[in-house]
């Protein structure tokens, strides 16, 4: 199945794939009583998506490394613990990917950490940064804080990650001003700041996301690249889509190169 989606979105023009490994992390398998599986899962995304590279050369594969604890929350856990999970999944992604791909964090701290992880593959990265509402981070920092990165040599571009396109635009201005490629990934979910019962209750019989998130029926493929081009006019260009977009959607976004 994960096969067949990579060659879809390729199929539909899309010149990035991202691993499947945003929910192989160890703490989402321990929770499903399955963390055994970490290295065979996490091997078996990284295989899979360097497959479909073969049939498509032209393409890059990202390595997701995603949050390790919670999703559009800060991770609050001791570093050593945090480098130790980015640094399992990098390890073992190594083989199969162009860049890694730090997949919606939501603190300066955790791309801190996430960049010692990967310093030693010396391949370049991207940040992924989300903010679920407002201007700033769930840890409650700006775009601006993320200056720091902005010399890293193997620092291929800052994105606004998994968030709308109405909060994009909100901090699109801030993302101009780091000097370095920028760009999104849209969700189509209805909030990514949802109440007590998502992010909160991190157990295998949350549900699906849609239940707390919500979907949104107005971003179809035809005006999320209207949007799309909109921000890419204004100087983005990393243009991609996140949860609830298809292949449909990068069709449409694929026409905008």
């Amino acid at each position: 199945m994960i096969y067949e989606i990579h060659k879809d979105f390729v199929k539909a023009g899309a010149e990035i794939i991202i691993t499947n490994t945003f929910t192989t992390r160890r703490i989402r398998l321990a929770e499903n009583d399955i963390e055994e599986k970490f290295e065979y899962l996490v091997s078996k995304a990284g295989e899979i998506a360097h497959e479909i590279k073969k049939i498509y050369p032209n393409i890059f594969v990202g390595g997701s490394l995603p949050p390790q604890l919670l999703t559009y929350q800060a991770d609050l856990r001791d570093e050593k613990d945090i480098l130790s999970n980015f640094s399992d999944m990098a390890e073992i992604l190594n083989p199969y990917v162009d860049f890694y791909y730090f997949d919606v964090l939501s603190s300066v701290r955790e791309f801190d950490i996430a960049i010692k992880a990967v310093e030693k593959f010396n391949k370049p990265y991207l940040l992924g940064v989300h903010i679920s509402e407002g201007t700033t981070l769930p840890s409650g920092e700006k775009i601006s804080d993320f200056k720091i990165f902005a010399s890293n040599p193997n620092l291929l571009g800052i994105m606004l990650s998994c968030v709308s396109p109405e909060n994009y635009e909100l901090n699109a201005d801030q993302l101009k001003e780091l000097n370095v490629p920028y760009g999104f990934k849209f969700n189509a979910f209805q909030t990514t700041a949802p109440k007590e019962g998502y992010t909160a209750n991190y157990k295998k019989s949350r549900g699906n996301p849609n239940e707390f998130l919500g979907k949104r029926d107005d971003l179809n493929p035809i005006k999320l690249a209207e949007l799309a081009n909109k921000f890419k006019s204004m100087g983005a260009t990393i243009l991609g889509g996140c949860c609830e977009t298809r292949p449909a959607h990068i069709e449409q976004l694929a026409k905008l190169k």
